[in-house]
């Protein structure tokens, strides 16, 4: 397959061992955490606190990008501190700690992810571009999947034993690092933007094309009430309750089906990343988009109601989808519509205003939950989303609209 370049498949290699790393840990985090004496309203302020810093520094990264013409740097340095964050939640189990090692992990998402979209955006052309970012999400989420398998795996022999697996999740995540040094770049013209202060990307509003100023606030709308997918396994949890079922002779627990469950999650979401690229470039971005949106009010209104095990895997099934139809699709969509020399500043304001609003997503999922309880909490997401659908499906849109800085 001709999209399918030397730099696609590198980069697609060390976001699935990088994403190996993360999601051998991200099921476990709220379980440790609730452990270590963490509330649930502490857990939703620390997600949303480590999102911010990834956030507000995904715009500032992503136009330092662009105003160098180099992404590599970029991306060397933010795995590198995905991968060195892993082992230090081993050394620190105090709150202030906890933040700053989630935090460091998560500037290291700020520092890599613009640029990296931005060399993945330079591999495409207007047929693939759906193709391209679909096949890159597929293999950043089959990481997704071996994660939490792995650790789902290691902790039905080693129970409890986390210290040991946040060791263990430093070995995929200095690989990924290793693998960006088969990558060689030259530098690209630079922003039209001009150097100015942190938050200078913030001027990208002002040259943004009418489409990215019209799908860009929907999307924000929609991420300030989509909370951390903590907040789901913490439903399943609750869902599942005591209830215990037996596999090769082993009995799993509340917390072990809670780990499959998102393994079954990200299985699907892996294997629909590809398809859903495909059908985005064949049917256009707004209607793959829209239908993940509905899949999402269908998700989230039936968590609402604690369903039993089967129907929570039809809804991780469901969710899967919804990933696929979404996350990859979007940043195709918005590299569309970005000029060339300002790409990963376009990806960054977006990707900047995604993690700031996930931070009062999360606050306001726990302050919800606490106070009115997780039926209210899943229930208002879910109508937000649907009001975001009917939005996107009503604004105007147009295949050929592009930035209104020139591509180069």
């Amino acid at each position: 397959m001709r999209f399918l370049t030397r730099t696609v498949w590198i980069l697609s290699l060390v976001s699935l061992l990088a994403d190996i790393a993360s999601e051998m840990l991200y099921p476990v985090i709220p379980v440790y955490l609730r452990e270590i004496g963490f509330s649930v309203l502490l857990i939703g302020i620390l997600e949303g606190v480590v999102n911010f810093t990834a956030g507000i520094s995904k715009g500032y990264f992503g136009k330092r990008s662009d105003e160098t013409g180099l992404r590599l740097p970029f991306v060397k340095l933010g795995y590198f501190l995905g991968a060195l964050s892993k082992p230090m939640l081993a050394f620190f189990s105090q709150p202030v700690w906890v933040f700053f090692t989630r935090s460091l992990d998560r500037l290291g998402k700020g520092l890599r992810t613009a640029a990296r979209d931005a060399l993945l955006a330079g591999e495409c052309s207007p047929e693939n571009r759906g193709r391209v970012f679909g096949f890159h999400r597929g293999m950043d989420t089959v990481g997704a999947a071996i994660g939490p398998l792995a650790a789902l795996v290691f902790l039905l022999f080693y129970p409890g034993q986390y210290t040991l697996l946040f060791y263990l999740a430093f070995l995929p995540g200095i690989l990924s690092v290793a693998l960006i040094f088969l990558l060689k770049e030259q530098r690209k013209p630079v922003s039209t933007l001009g150097k100015g202060s942190f938050f200078s990307f913030l001027r990208y509003w002002k040259i943004a094309g009418p489409e990215y100023r019209r799908i860009v606030p929907a999307f924000l709308v929609f991420a300030l009430f989509n909370s951390s997918d903590i907040f789901l396994l913490l439903i399943t949890r609750e869902s599942i309750g005591e209830q215990t079922w037996t596999l090769w002779g082993k009995t799993l627990g509340a917390d072990t089906l809670t780990i499959g469950a998102y393994v079954f999650y990200n299985l699907v979401y892996a294997a629909s990343s590809f398809p859903a690229g495909i059908l985005a470039d064949k049917l256009g971005y707004k209607r793959v988009v829209l239908s993940g949106l509905l899949l999402f009010t269908l998700v989230y209104g039936g968590f609402a109601f604690q369903p039993g095990p089967v129907m929570i895997l039809f809804l991780f099934f469901l969710y899967g989808l919804y990933a696929a139809f979404t996350e990859g699709v979007i940043k195709a969509w918005i590299t569309r519509l970005a000029g060339g020399s300002n790409t990963a500043t376009a990806i960054g304001f977006y990707s900047s205003g995604e993690s700031i609003a996930a931070l009062f997503a999360s606050i306001i999922a726990g302050a919800v939950w606490t106070g009115f309880g997780s039926r209210f909490t899943f229930l208002l997401s879910a109508m937000v989303a649907a009001f975001v659908a009917v939005y996107l499906f009503l604004a105007g849109y147009s295949r050929k609209t592009v930035s209104r800085n020139p591509v180069s």
